[in-house]
Order: structure tokens, then C-alpha cells, then sequence
């Protein structure tokens, strides 16, 4: 296992983690029936919601930066 590896899958638990710890936006019995949906109402986050959006995106970016060069910069067997 390359370190490549390893930091990928912390950053995977890690992203995992902070999007369990998300708000839910919307209540999953209007999102199916499709009743009044406010899913694209002008909601601005505040507080710690700011800050885990922020760490969110950038995990989420560390991970496709990372899942990119362990498919084709780590050399294999």
C-alpha cells in the first residue's frame, strides 16, 4: 500500500464523516412526493454550516486530486 493510498482512504473516512454530520435541507418525504419543494429556495448558511460546507468541498476535492493520481501515477505490482 502506497502512501497515496493511505492518504486517500483517510480522506474518504474523513469526507464520510463530515457529510453524516450535514443538516438534512429538506424533509425525504418531499423530496419523493415531489410536494412544495424548497430545494432551490435562498437558504444561507451560517455559523458552523459555513464551515462544514467549506470542508466538505475541500475534502471533496482532496479525494478526486488523490483518486486521480493513485489510478494513473502509483505503478502497480
Amino acid at each position: 500500500m502506497h502512501v497515496i493510498d493511505v492518504l486517500l482512504l483517510i480522506v474518504s473516512c474523513l469526507l464520510i464523516a463530515i457529510i453524516v454530520l450535514q443538516e438534512s435541507k429538506e424533509d425525504a418525504s418531499q423530496a419523493f412526493s415531489g410536494e412544495k419543494s424548497t430545494l432551490f429556495a435562498n437558504k444561507k448558511e451560517r455559523g458552523i454550516e459555513v464551515w462544514i460546507s467549506y470542508i466538505t468541498g475541500g475534502l471533496s476535492v482532496a479525494f478526486m486530486v488523490l483518486a486521480i493520481l493513485s489510478a494513473f501515477f502509483v505503478q502497480r505490482f
